[in-house]
């Protein structure tokens, strides 16, 4: 069994998330102990990348993913596919 890769290695360490403007993910008027921040990142590709970070660890583990892979998770969000067994 071969390990995953990490295909944004190169794009991850090249994005400058110092002037990122983090935004929290959780509902509106609501406060989550436990949520994620997400940043729009452009890049010198021309691409602007999406960043996801835990708020609790804002210099820990950082996710990048292409503009086609977050439009494809928050379509997966709004259609719920990501709820767990039970809740609708």
């Amino acid at each position: 069994m071969s390990r995953p890769t990490d295909d944004k290695a190169q794009i991850r360490h090249e994005l400058d998330l110092t002037g990122a403007t983090w935004i929290r993910a959780e509902p509106p008027g609501v406060t989550l102990e436990h949520c994620a921040e997400f940043a729009f990142v452009p890049h010198s590709d021309g691409v602007t990348y999406v960043a996801i970070r835990q708020p609790s660890d804002p210099d820990g583990v950082v996710l990048v993913f292409t503009p086609s892979e977050w439009d494809a998770f928050t379509r997966g969000v709004r259609d719920g596919e990501f709820e767990l067994p039970g809740e609708s």
